[in-house]
């Protein structure tokens, strides 16, 4: 009998693909059914997705009046797992391919064509999916390799770190993540998948992650008294001292900023973080050298118990300025303990360098304290101030309602014990209601700052884990019941961590807004926690906190966090640093690279745009110390005027009008600007500014600063008027309208009839009369071309602000340009707007914007 369908007697190599994808499709929409205990024949056979039929009435009779209980439980098993079986295929048969049931963040490139890019479980189906012809082109063509002359995978990643140094968690982020060389590392920049408002939503409503192990360590020992003398002598001399009893207790961490030695407000370094040991430290026995790294901390005082004074700190510095940090405390130590010595007494301080010793990861984010919970697991043998500080990180909305630089140490398990991790949810009490937050009543305190990390000995010991992953999958299969936590035994090792309170904000942003202050309340300062653990356990606690959902961040992630919050980045914001010069010196190589490979009409031509200094910031020429070049000449006009001769006679002769203003050789060459920044700025421009002479107000309130940490005055060689002169300021800048200022935009200043002239824009524009055309506009006002005469500082920092929703910038200004603009705003009758104009290197617009000082 031939065949009633055309394609029923046709072998599957004839059949077409559509007829092909058919078939995949009915087969795997097919149900299977149990067999019966009977013969093959008589098996049920497979049932096929389809209209249900109708139901009978008299269906109950004739069934048996008993029931084998396991034999009906495993039926009904098996049709649940065909069911699911079946959606499983169905779902996947012919809707998507393998590598698409992969989640976002585990896909990979390659994976569309080569199926050891797939996970194990989806590679047979992936190399079902592929073309022949690609499997085939796939397989090796040449034999490979013995094991004995391949070298070994440590051996080939440690040949990769000759010239840099790789971070614990290096691997990951490679994966994952642009990288690039800085400052002897080789660092995450930013993640390969686009985040940059991701990023930030994390930072303001989730959670974020940073490995900052990258930041240098220094460690001090010694007396407490002589400890406070060298930070004293090398530490802002504005706001607390580091030595002060709030912080020598080990309870709480200082940020303040680093200066050579003797040399405030000259010389900044950077900004640092010091941490004191919250008890005393046993110090060595004299035969041990303090220059042997290797020997240092291996034999200790025995007989003698350690003096209540001997103390230790830690001093983390960016790693651009690691020489200059270490050159001046070892200057300054060995100033002081020429002095101690003098006065005779026999004192030492040890200096360690602590690089590749500690990992640190900064998370930051409202739900950093449920994701340090949920990872974290402490011993159960804790002081009840901890006990109850570890209740209340569940009760805490923000990192922000703990007190500031707050310094917890406690020991935790493995935390690949409890793998997976889960967030602790935070405990509301609706019927609190004004009352203080429960994290309010625990407070900093020596007993609660408490570490083992600060041992050198229980980190050499906990160096390398003494249990692989696999050792820990092991356990954990051995568990009755999956997903268990495995239970901490005797020989799991207990580590030791210390956690830190971390702010982003800037110290207006923590004020009410104000008349002078109008921008106050509207930035957002991120809180978090810096979490510092031992070498070597980098992983175990990376895998589980990004598992809680937290997102990781790179540099592009860390710099973005503070100018959304309104606050200085170090070094790109910090002119007049050693790191801020070499920044400022590879960015123009990189811009001006970039603007050589474009041809010249698809790129801006500075020179007719009136940009005098279109790659870096002329800081000199802007303070006055040297005359702006005439670079903006093009090279062929350059070269033509070398190749001419002057054949004037007054060429051979000096003139006597132009010789009086160049400044004197000497006297210039060693004028150099410096940062005015500090807890005390607000009031010095408040007693400077009302002064007949600012200069010499300027030089009394440094001195009196000085004064504070039992420094000698300025030398008399540092001339008021200099002092003044080569102040600078920063600045946080509001555009008035529309715009978004970029990095190194040009701000010049304005005069009084055009500032009025601005303002009557602006209201006209708030109150809809713009569109009248009686009255100054705004679109004509930032059409007039300033002055190069007019330039009083630059953006150093610009950019579109989320959290704002407006551009936002940070720059920075001359101290004496900064009088200026509060004497012109009291002259306007308007004295918390100060007016200036904002024109970007690559744009002949300006716009007005209003400043407000950054300290």
């Amino acid at each position: 009998m031939p065949p009633k369908r055309q394609n029923e007697g046709r072998a599957a190599e004839e059949l077409s693909g559509r007829e092909r994808k058919k078939q995949k499709t009915a087969i795997a929409r097919t149900i299977a059914v149990q067999p019966t205990a009977g013969s093959s024949s008589n098996a049920t056979p497979n049932a096929t997705a389809g209209p249900s039929k109708s139901v009978r009435f008299d269906s109950m009779q004739g069934l048996p009046g008993a029931m084998d209980v396991e034999r009906f439980a495993e039926s009904r098993a098996f049709e649940i797992n065909a069911m699911h079986e079946a959606m499983q295929n169905a779902r996947s048969s012919s809707t998507q391919r393998a590598w698409q049931q992969l989640p976002r963040h585990l896909r990979r490139r390659a994976a569309s064509h080569d199926v050891r890019r797939v996970p194990l479980r989806l590679r047979d189906k992936a190399r079902a999916e592929m073309d022949p012809a690609r499997r085939k082109a796939l397989g090796r063509s040449m034999p490979k390799r013995s094991k004995k002359n391949q070298p070994s995978r440590t051996s080939q990643l440690l040949r990769r770190q000759k010239d840099k140094t790789w971070l614990e968690t290096h691997i990951w982020h490679a994966k994952r993540m642009h990288m690039g060389n800085m400052w002897g590392y080789r660092l995450a920049i930013t993640p390969t998948e686009k985040s940059f408002r991701p990023s930030h939503r994390a930072s303001v409503h989730g959670s974020i992650i940073h490995d900052a192990s990258y930041y240098a360590t220094i460690e001090l020992e010694g007396p407490e008294d002589i400890l406070k003398a060298i930070l004293d002598a090398c530490c802002d001399c504005q706001g607390p001292s580091p030595g002060a009893k709030r912080f020598v207790t080990g309870a709480r961490a200082v940020e303040t900023y680093l200066y050579k030695y003797n040399s405030y407000p000259h010389e900044l370094i950077a900004p640092v973080t010091i941490s004191w040991c919250s008890g005393p430290v046993i110090p060595e026995v004299d035969s041990v050298d303090p220059k042997d790294k290797e020997g240092k901390r291996k034999a200790k005082s025995v007989n003698s118990g350690p003096p209540p004074d001997h103390k230790a700190l830690w001093i983390r510095v960016h790693p651009s300025v690691l020489v200059a940090a270490h050159q001046a405390l070892r200057l300054a130590a060995s100033f002081v303990l020429d002095a101690a010595r003098q006065a005779g007494r026999d004192v030492k301080v040890e200096m360690a360098d602590l690089r590749e010793h500690l990992n640190v990861f900064e998370i930051m984010g409202p739900k950093a304290s449920q994701v340090i919970k949920g990872v974290l697991k402490p011993i159960e043998d804790q002081s009840k101030e901890f006990k109850k500080f570890w209740a209340s990180l569940s009760k805490i909305q923000s990192v922000g309602s703990v007190p500031r630089g707050m310094t917890v140490g406690f020991c935790v398990h493995d935390p690949r014990l409890n793998f997976p991790p889960k967030n602790a949810k935070v405990e509301l009490d609706a019927g609190a209601g004004t009352a203080l937050s429960p994290a309010s009543t625990v407070f900093p305190s020596a007993q609660l700052a408490e570490s083992a990390i600060w041992d050198d000995d229980t980190r050499l010991a906990l160096r390398t884990p003494r249990y692989k992953k696999k050792d820990i999958d092991e356990r954990r299969g051995k568990n009755l019941v999956p997903g268990t936590p495995l239970k901490a035994e005797r020989n799991d090792q207990r580590i030791p961590v210390l956690l830190i309170q971390r702010s982003v904000e800037n110290v207006t942003s923590a004020q009410p807004a104000s008349p002078a202050s109008p921008h106050a309340r509207t930035t957002n300062a991120l809180h978090g926690w810096t979490l510092i653990i031992p070498q070597g356990w980098g992983m175990p606690f990376f895998s589980s906190l990004i598992y809680t959902g937290t997102r990781v961040g790179g540099q592009r992630e860390r710099q973005t966090q503070a100018f959304e919050a309104g606050c200085a980045y170090f070094p790109r914001d910090f002119p007049g640093t050693e790191a801020y010069a070499e920044y400022a010196e590879h960015k123009a190589e990189e811009d001006r690279a970039t603007w050589e490979r474009k041809p010249p009409a698809k790129r801006p031509n500075y020179e007719k745009l009136g940009t005098r200094s279109p790659w870096m910031p002329d800081w000199d020429v802007v303070l006055g110390l040297k005359q702006p070049s005439t670079a903006h000449k093009t090279t062929n006009a350059a070269t033509d005027d070398e190749d001419l001769m002057d054949t004037q006679r007054h060429a051979e002769m000096p003139d006597v009008r132009t010789t009086e203003y160049i400044p004197a050789a000497e006297p210039e060459a060693q004028l150099k600007p410096w940062l005015l920044r500090g807890a005390d700025v607000p009031a010095i421009v408040t007693d400077v500014s009302s002064m007949l002479n600012p200069a010499a107000g300027l030089l009394l309130h440094l001195n009196q600063a000085r004064a504070k940490r039992k420094l000698d005055p300025l030398p008399a060689r540092v001339r008021a008027e200099n002092l003044m002169r080569t102040a600078l300021v920063q600045v946080s800048i509001w555009l008035c309208g529309r715009g978004s200022p970029e990095d190194l935009a040009v701000i010049y200043r304005v005069d009084d009839d055009e500032a009025r002239k601005w303002a009557v824009a602006e209201s006209r524009r708030k109150r809809g009369l713009a569109l009248l055309g009686d009255g100054p506009d705004e679109t004509q006002l930032s059409q007039n071309a300033p002055a190069p005469e007019g330039i009083i500082g630059y953006v150093t920092t610009g950019s579109f602000s989320l959290s704002l929703g407006e551009g936002h910038a940070i720059g920075v200004i001359p101290f004496a340009q900064y009088l200026e603009l509060k004497k012109q705003a009291q002259r306007l009758r308007d004295a918390s707007r100060l007016l200036v104009k904002i024109r970007n290197r690559d744009e002949s617009v300006c716009r007005a914007a209003v400043v407000e000082l950054l300290y």
